[in-house]
């Protein structure tokens, strides 16, 4: 086997571990109903069939579940994006097709349950979500890397598991048991995911290894959440960082440095001088974050602190 494979090379090659996954995967997976886990008893009629609108004093929510909520949904409802992305760089035969459309179909779950649970609850404003929703949709989802099998599969596993912490942490911050409880599910969910993908792109790094992980060192500097699209993405993010939803220390000690060490990056020993080369890109990614990270720490701290003592002095 050479040590640059074409497409064709890896999606063939791949192909049996892509169908161990996937049996894997359907024996682990449990069935769950969306319905299942919306508190439909709460639900009222909007104006258009003679109830109430939507009104800010609805919402038990505080801004920064508000936040999170919207931007996992609108990141869950351009999945037909990233359906074509997948189906794309991957393949719709064999194996291959029936992953995609089995991801495919878990995942359209989560946005079915989250915008069942806001809408019930009246923990958002529906007209808002919906504009975001059209709006976000019609722009897409158009990574910044190369488009090709090894990239997608370095993405999505870093992507899985970011998704994973992100709506673990968003249940907690909602203050309600029944949104904490759908998000495990979901969380549960994108955990197999992740796995799949991450088993995936293991093997990719035995057959490839200088290929594999020149993706990956592609992937982690220019790695952005697939909602960054999204209107007001950045206002959002910068609230969910500040809270402790997803922020650039559980991005590198939770997401990126497990995966790495799980795919053994750094102490391979099947490198040539160019895969050696983007080991060591990694390492200086690594050192890098670590310094922004420990800046972002210090810089939280503050902004709290300053939230704090505002708060201490409104009440007083």
């Amino acid at each position: 086997m050479t040590s640059t494979l074409t497409e064709l090379e890896l999606l063939t090659e791949l192909e049996p571990v892509v169908e161990a996954n996937l049996n894997r995967h359907q024996s682990m997976a449990k069935e769950w109903h969306p319905h299942d886990y919306v508190p439909w008893d709460e639900g009222t009629n909007f104006a258009a069939m003679g109830g109430v609108d939507w009104d800010e004093e609805q919402s038990r929510l505080d801004p920064t579940a508000k936040a999170a909520m919207i931007t996992n949904l609108l990141t869950e409802d351009n999945l037909p994006s990233y359906h074509r992305e997948i189906a794309t760089n991957f393949s719709l035969d064999g194996p291959w097709g029936t992953w995609v459309g089995t991801w495919t179909a878990e995942e359209n779950r989560h946005a079915i349950v989250m915008r069942d649970y806001l809408v019930v609850t009246r923990g958002v404003d529906p007209v808002a979500l919906e504009r975001a929703r059209m709006q976000h949709m019609i722009t897409g989802y158009n990574p910044q890397t190369d488009k090709d099998i090894l990239h997608s599969l370095a993405y999505v596993t870093f992507q899985e598991l970011a998704t994973r912490v992100s709506h673990r942490n968003t249940g907690k911050a909602c203050g309600d048991p029944v949104a904490d409880r759908m998000l495990q599910r979901v969380a549960a969910d994108e955990n197999l995911h992740m796995v799949f993908y991450r088993n995936l792109c293991e093997s990719a790094l035995e057959l490839a290894p200088d290929q594999a992980v020149g993706a990956i060192a592609d992937i982690l500097e220019a790695f952005e959440m697939p909602g960054h699209g999204m209107p007001d993405f950045r206002r959002n993010a910068v609230l969910i960082a500040k809270n402790g939803i997803y922020d650039l220390g559980q991005h590198l000690n939770e997401v990126v440095k497990p995966v790495l060490r799980k795919w053994n990056i750094m102490d391979r020993t099947d490198y040539t001088g160019e895969g050696e080369r983007q080991r060591d890109r990694i390492g200086a990614f690594i050192d890098d974050l670590e310094g922004k990270v420990e800046r972002f720490e210090e810089t939280r701290h503050r902004a709290l602190e300053r939230d704090r003592k505002r708060r201490e002095s409104l009440a007083g």
